[in-house]
């Protein structure tokens, strides 16, 4: 293999709602590139997913407050002006502090000074997950080192980082990619032709076939309908509109509903479901492995994620578990909002409401709930588009040329290498 490596910067690793980027580190080193990680944060999440073992590549953690780590931030500092790209960063950086001036800024630069003198000399290329903080970082290290720099757009970055600033990484990076037509469309009005579609989908190689499943419509309280909702508790997730729409369902029909995912909004959820009366129907599961998360979606007789705008502007791309939900044929229900639409068809492969109305979802889990055989139809549907439209290996066969290309290997650059392969499976 050759000694040149990646760089992947990100701002958590490893992370339970980032399954996105685990599949895609994995998919990469199994084509035959050699990474580094790069965080700026320590992982938080107790759990893992197996695929965060199978990764090859170590990581390395930037110091999340320079308070932290004095000595690296100095010595970063100390191999800084020793090197002729100085004055550019500088300069660039004033420009920046002066439009964003805010302590988060300066560790920015801080972070960038350590990761610029520590990387190897064999990383020829850095590679950035979000066009927000993690960017930043990636981008000055780049400019002080001599690196280029390319970037994965997904959501939250996409829409509440600054027209000014979004527009200057566009333009600076080599290349970049998103992963809905929603976040392509804005990125493209603010500089065209600089990022390129590129779908996550899945590795159906480590999902299980879709289970059978029993038929409940809701009218036997021994048999009640098993609901589904898996998502950090954000407001942009939309479980306050789930818990209101389920508060209105007709008394007459049964349900329990599981709640898997953690988040700063757990203790108003739940005094939300108890002022529902809906505490005995609701169990919080906190946030879980991968294979959790399957084996509940297997148990499942329908998915639900009503996602919306949250204040601020931060928003969903296209949500992974809906994909997730898709390879087991389960049913989903769902907003028509942000990237959903470019992955069900409402009537076809799920049902999609308009965001932010619980009135709209409490009528559409009527429906459902009474008609099992549609449900079936739909979470068919959903598992035929995901196979054929949304496998990940157009994705990754994208992002790896570009890396190679970036970085100065040859495009059949150990892809099939039977060494790497095997670590890697």
């Amino acid at each position: 293999m050759s000694a040149k490596r990646v760089a992947v910067v990100l701002k958590g690793y490893p992370r339970l709602s980032e399954t996105f980027i685990a599949q895609e580190l994995l998919a990469l080193e199994r084509s035959g590139l050699a990474l580094e990680i790069w965080s700026l944060r320590r992982p938080t999440d107790r759990a893992r997913h197996p695929m965060h073992a199978q990764i090859r590549a170590g990581a390395a953690y930037l110091p999340e407050y320079l308070r932290d780590a004095p000595l690296r931030v100095l010595r970063g500092l100390g191999a800084a002006l020793r090197r002729p790209n100085l004055p550019a960063l500088l300069a660039l950086f004033a420009r920046d502090l002066r439009r964003d001036p805010t302590a988060s800024r300066l560790r920015r630069l801080g972070q960038a000074l350590v990761l610029a003198r520590e990387l190897p000399a064999e990383v020829a290329h850095i590679h950035v997950h979000f066009l927000h903080t993690p960017a930043s970082v990636a981008r000055y290290a780049a400019l002080l080192t001599g690196r280029r720099w390319s970037f994965s757009a997904h959501a939250k970055d996409i829409w509440t980082t600054p027209d000014w600033e979004l527009t200057e990484k566009l333009r600076d990076a080599e290349w970049g990619v998103t992963c809905t037509r929603d976040g392509l469309a804005r990125l493209q009005a603010l500089a065209p032709g600089r990022t390129q579609l590129a779908y996550h989908g899945l590795d159906l190689t480590r999902f299980p076939a879709p289970p059978p499943r029993e038929l409940r419509d809701g009218t036997d309280p021994d048999r009640a309908l098993r609901l589904l909702c898996v998502g950090r508790m954000v407001a942009k997730k939309g479980h306050d509109d789930l818990i209101d729409a389920l508060a209105a369902l007709p008394a007459h029909l049964h349900w329990r509903l599981d709640l898997i995912g953690g988040g700063d909004l757990r203790d108003a959820l739940e005094a939300r479901i108890a002022a529902g009366g809906l505490a005995e129907r609701v169990r919080f599961r906190g946030a879980l492995a991968q294979p959790a998360v399957i084996e509940a979606m297997r148990a499942a007789d329908l998915f639900v994620l009503p996602t919306k705008p949250a204040p601020g502007g931060d928003r969903d791309g296209l949500p992974n578990v809906l994909m997730e939900a898709a390879s087991q044929a389960l049913p989903i229900l769902a907003t028509a909002f942000a990237g959903t639409p470019e992955f069900i068809t409402d009537g076809v492969h799920g049902v999609l409401v308009p965001p932010g109305e619980p009135a709209a979802l409490a009528d559409a889990l009527t429906r459902l709930a009474g008609d099992p055989g549609y449900r079936q139809r739909l979470g068919a549907a959903a598992l035929a588009r995901l196979v054929q439209d949304f496998s990940a290996e157009a994705a990754i066969a994208l992002i790896a040329g570009r890396l190679r290309a970036s970085a100065g290997l040859p495009q059949d650059a150990a892809a099939h290498e039977p060494e790497l392969t095997a670590c890697a499976s």
